[in-house]
């Protein structure tokens, strides 16, 4: 039987020949419930992020070890785009369509926008993040939501090495005194949001859930 293994966000993250990061995002595919992607990016921002393949992922004991050389590793797709957004105004004296890009945006990541106030009618760049066609990401803005309420934030994933299944999403602790993390199974999840992974679960039932070894 596979050993199931947590990615969790924040963990650090290692090449063969040294760190190379943190964890900040777990990409899922939310239709096979697996894992794909882990975006790991350099400490203190230092750096652009990159999106490793779950295939590159060695082993995970609290560090993640990737089975690859920083070399490597800096060549593996960026974890961030920069895109062009037109018209987008600091003051809030947008267009309409700049409001529809300001909140695509917002929806897809985190994001800067950068302007030149000598070049009023000049696009801006805007950094997202990166996202493949069909996935989701995991990160701890996420609150999970029971079926009576808000009950914490997203600590990570379990998943099976072999195929990379999730079996459990870690809740940091929120509203449950007295504990720091419980595994909630995948299978009491229905929905994963933008903002929001939701439960068929109540609090109480959380709170009755094994703690995490």
């Amino acid at each position: 039987m596979a050993q199931i293994m947590p990615f969790r966000i924040g963990a650090d993250a290692s090449c063969t020949d040294g760190a190379c990061g943190q964890v900040s995002r777990i990409i899922v595919n939310p239709v096979a419930r697996e894992v794909t992607h882990l975006a790991v990016d350099p400490k203190h921002r230092q750096g652009p992020g990159r999106l490793v393949p779950v295939d590159l992922v060695d082993a995970t004991t609290g560090q993640i070890r990737l089975r690859c050389t920083l070399a490597e590793f800096r060549t593996l797709q960026p974890a961030q785009e920069t895109e062009s957004v037109p018209d987008l105004d600091p003051t809030g004296h947008q267009h309409s369509a700049s409001n529809q890009v300001k909140w695509v945006l917002l929806a897809i990541g985190p994001w800067s926008a950068r302007r030149d106030p000598s070049r009023p009618e000049a696009a801006q760049q805007a950094t997202v993040d990166s996202v493949p066609s069909g996935t989701v990401d995991i990160h701890r803005e996420l609150t999970v939501c029971a079926t009576d309420g808000e009950i914490g934030q997203v600590q990570g994933l379990v998943v099976e090495p072999g195929g990379h299944q999730v079996t459990h999403v870690l809740l940091q602790k929120g509203h449950l005194p007295g504990r720091k993390e419980v595994s909630i199974p995948i299978s009491a999840v229905t929905k994963i949001g933008t903002f929001f992974i939701h439960l068929s679960l109540t609090k109480h039932q959380v709170k009755d859930l094994p703690p995490v070894h």
